[in-house]
């Protein structure tokens, strides 16, 4: 084997370990909120509110995501709104499988799906250039907390 082949597996091999996972996604940990901006290239702000924080993503492509955060670190919440869809597999993460067997299904209305479950509820709309939608955890949602404040 040649030395460039071993390190264009060595580079491919980390990669593939830099898996969806890693990321912030919905139900995960804030820890890793920075991999979402940097690989959603993005603009982080944080906005601290009483029992929980929105870190929000400002999109090259002029899409904004918002991450809802609980105090113990838990993303329990995601939203977006803009022209392009973001990356929904990274940013729904385990939840993400519902969402694409629930557009396989029969709906009346192709620009809106809603995925109603025990433990989670995501809404998606939208149309060439303006695409919208949520994606709450039920039970991560802190208390006190109203479900209409997530934007």
């Amino acid at each position: 084997m040649s030395f460039r082949f071993c390190c264009v597996s060595l580079v491919f091999g980390c990669l593939s370990l830099a898996s969806p996972s890693s990321w912030a996604a919905l139900g995960g940990p804030t820890d890793s909120i920075v991999a979402d901006t940097l690989s959603l290239k993005a603009v982080r702000h944080v906005e601290v509110r009483s029992s929980y924080q929105v870190h929000e993503l400002d999109l090259a492509s002029g899409t904004v995501v918002r991450e809802y955060v609980t105090a113990q670190g838990t993303v329990f919440a995601v939203s977006w709104h803009g022209p392009f869809k973001p990356n929904l597999n990274q940013l729904l993460g385990s939840y993400f499988p519902r969402l694409t067997e629930a557009a396989r299904l029969p709906h009346p209305d192709h620009r809106h799906l809603r995925v109603t479950d025990q433990d989670v509820t995501i809404e998606s709309a939208g149309r060439m250039r303006a695409f919208a939608g949520c994606a709450v955890v039920t039970a991560l949602v802190p208390a006190g907390v109203s479900v209409a404040e997530i934007q």
